[in-house]
């Protein structure tokens, strides 16, 4: 019997076993790549390793955060650049937060409404219909609405230390245009960004799934691109715990990875993600139609509401992509510090948020061959 409570409350589980060592408290948000910790709690797999978890869910990053600051946390899915902001004190108290494993790949959607594609039809129609888009595009609408005198374009991202932020401008850069000048960024909580752009408070947002295909699912604009097509295969989410944990417990730690990489092969199934739908849209996110989830976690995604489903830009759940690679703390941190996010950073702070060693006792733990990871490579610097 799985230990997660009816939706709705917070905790959203309760501890799987009864007798002896600690809860670790986890947190997680309302998005398809919450998936593995949903499917390792649903499976059994923290219980089969030893270890009582308790779940709950948050809906805004910035929640997340503090209950981690604080302490009434221990960890749980996180946005990449997340623990390098987290231990350096951005934005909240610091807590210094490891990486030990990634849960998710890719998965991000740059979706826009209606009225920002009608000005790109005006401003760039050579470059209107083609997926992904190119930045070019918008480039050309920041000009067209700077000549005819008009109000910056509104672009939602969900956190300001977010792979969807550094990810957004890396693309718009690519096209010269700047994100702090040229356009308006706005944070908003990913269970929001549809129904903003439904309203026309936002002119487009870069979310994780299923909101982009929930938006679409609305008819409030279209997918298109992923972040995936910026940067195939990201590090889209990742596992990170307390260093106290590591620190106390090291055997506890390998074993929630063990369960999470084995809630990972479980996804990689084409067989499984109808069963694994029904449980992340019940426990997660029973607001958005299952249909949509199933989308989401099956790989198809729609460009718009009346057009054929892509293949672009899904989440990817495989194990073999889930060893924390040092060269891609070090490429989102570069990003920070090219906006000015980041600065007075130790020059050995991702070696040792980067717990790699961590992840290969959990592999070990999970029967998962180190041999198999597959190294994903950066995007140039720009």
């Amino acid at each position: 019997m799985s230990s997660i409570s009816e939706p709705g409350s917070l905790p959203l589980s309760r501890p799987a076993v009864t007798k002896g060592g600690d809860v670790v408290r986890l947190g997680f948000m309302p998005l398809t790549d919450c998936a593995p910790l949903v499917v390792a709690e649903m499976l059994g797999l923290f219980q089969g390793h030893g270890v009582r978890v308790e779940l709950s869910q948050l809906n805004a990053w910035v929640a997340l955060r503090d209950r981690i600051a604080i302490g009434q946390l221990d960890g749980g899915q996180m946005l990449a650049p997340m623990p390098i902001a987290s231990s350096l004190g951005l934005g909240s108290v610091a807590r210094e937060l490891s990486v030990v494993s990634v849960l998710t790949s890719q998965g991000n959607t740059i979706t826009l409404g209606d009225a920002l594609l009608a000005d790109i039809d005006e401003a760039a129609p050579e470059l209107a219909k083609l997926r992904p888009l190119p930045a070019e595009a918008l480039a050309a609408v920041v000009k067209m609405r700077r000549r005819k005198g008009q109000e910056p374009l509104i672009l939602a991202i969900v956190y300001p230390f977010s792979s969807h932020n550094y990810l957004l401008r890396y693309w718009l850069a690519s096209a010269g245009i700047d994100p702090d000048t040229d356009i308006l960024l706005r944070a908003v909580p990913p269970p929001l960004v549809a129904d903003e752009l439904a309203e026309g408070r936002i002119d487009g947002f870069c979310a994780g799934q299923p909101w982009g295909s929930r938006a679409v699912d609305l008819r409030a604009g279209k997918i298109v691109l992923g972040t995936g097509d910026i940067w195939p295969n990201h590090p889209e989410k990742v596992f990170a715990l307390s260093t106290e944990l590591l620190e106390r417990a090291p055997e506890t730690a390998a074993a929630l990875v063990a369960a999470t990489m084995q809630a990972g092969k479980f996804l990689a199934d084409p067989a499984n993600l109808k069963q694994a739908a029904k449980w992340v849209h019940y426990y997660a996110l029973p607001q958005v139609p299952l249909s949509v989830v199933e989308q989401s976690l099956a790989r198809r995604l729609p460009y718009g509401p009346d057009e054929i489903e892509s293949a672009f830009a899904a989440p990817e759940f495989s194990p073999a992509r889930a060893c924390p690679q040092t060269v891609h703390g070090a490429w989102w941190l570069r990003q920070m510090q090219r906006w000015g996010h980041a600065t007075d950073v130790p020059p050995e702070l991702i070696e040792r948020l980067w717990r790699t060693d961590v992840w290969q006792a959990g592999a070990a733990k999970a029967g998962f061959p180190v041999d198999d990871v597959i190294i994903t490579p950066c995007p140039d610097d720009a």
